[in-house]
């Protein structure tokens, strides 16, 4: 988290700002080598106080509505050389929302995967394809069993086993990891201690929270990611000038 905004755009917001907004580079020590992973990638990251999970995917949805537009406006000699003028299409109506209990649903649905998904799975790259396929739209899944979401998203008020994390999905992909935020200084704690970290070593960033720190949310959104669905490209290293990923530092 380190090579991340994430903690510092909190603290950001509880230093009187109350809204930051940031397009930078994330570092991330990717394991994977697949056609959407990255060592290092760009992030829209977004983060305001007075906010809950609701409004931040409000805002979420708006901000990728305005790129889509702003691309069909701006940008048809772009597209026109790339074969797209004539089916690129901004995204129209409200995206779906689907908890995380109707998305496992739904994929088991499909008989696409081997095995059933139980609460609790993560959503495998197969299952992602199939709810995809059947939702055909870019769309929302909400609150996860907040045993698989990272320490600082807060739970639902009336059910701890829920958090106010949620993911945006494209039909090929997530592209936005967001939430609530646990603003509460022993509840953030305990989810340090709950997720076997140490919260001293922490305490740059949970020492603000002693003193009081607004309810708020937020997200970050894949740039490249965006650019890949966006544009129907196969590979996320064609989105990027001079990708960097397990095999690649220079040029």
């Amino acid at each position: 988290m380190n090579q991340s905004p994430q903690l510092f755009k909190q603290l950001m917001v509880g230093s009187g700002l109350e809204r930051v907004f940031e397009v930078g580079p994330i570092f991330r020590a990717e394991e994977h080598n697949t056609p959407r992973h990255l060592n290092e990638a760009t992030s829209i990251d977004f983060e305001s106080a007075f906010i809950d999970h609701t409004e931040a995917m409000d805002v979420c949805e708006a901000v990728v509505k305005a790129a889509y537009e702003a691309v069909e406006e701006n940008c048809q000699d772009e597209l026109e050389a790339l074969g797209l003028a004539e089916e690129f299409e901004a995204p129209s109506g409200e995206f779906p929302r689907l908890t995380y209990e109707e998305a496992i649903q739904r994929i088991n649905a499909t008989g696409e995967l081997d095995e059933q998904l139980v609460w609790g799975d993560d959503l495998p790259t197969e299952g992602e394809k199939a709810l995809g396929e059947d939702v055909g739209e870019h769309y929302f899944i909400t609150d996860w069993p907040s045993e698989i979401k990272p320490f600082y998203i807060k739970d639902h008020d009336d059910d701890d086993t829920l958090s106010t994390g949620f993911d945006m999905m494209h039909p090929n992909m997530e592209l936005v990891s967001g939430g609530q935020r646990e603003h509460r200084f022993e509840h953030l704690v305990a989810g340090f201690e709950q997720q076997g970290l140490d919260p001293d070593a922490f305490e740059y960033y949970t020492k603000m929270f002693k003193y009081g720190m607004p309810p708020h949310a937020g997200f970050g959104l894949g740039g490249e990611r965006l650019i890949m669905t966006m544009l129907g490209l196969e590979n996320i290293r064609e989105a990027v000038l001079f990708p960097r990923d397990r095999q690649r530092l220079s040029p």
